[in-house]
């Protein structure tokens, strides 16, 4: 784990959310979370938050506002899409 500081950068890109209307500004927070994790060139946002982050309609959104201001697309998934129960599977 890792303790970044919210940056500029981070808030000009949450701002891009934002202005896209991806969320309202009632969910600032959750648009600040995916900025912070893209400028800090995370690669995967793993959350159980459905409604603003995981969200089927929302992350083509948020990749495309990340792609127009020259930031790579980030992958977002709901923690049962990345935890491996195979048994069987050894270490």
């Amino acid at each position: 784990m890792e303790i970044i500081g919210v940056s500029q950068e981070a808030v000009a890109l949450r701002q891009a959310y934002m202005d896209a209307k991806i969320v309202t500004q009632k969910s600032v927070t959750d648009a600040m979370h995916v900025a912070l994790a893209t400028v800090s060139k995370c690669s995967t946002i793993v959350s159980w938050n459905f409604r603003h982050i995981v969200h089927f309609d929302k992350i083509p959104l948020y990749n495309a506002v990340n792609m127009l201001n020259g930031y790579p697309a980030i992958a977002i998934y709901s923690p049962l899409e990345v935890i491996d129960y195979d048994e069987e599977k050894e270490i």
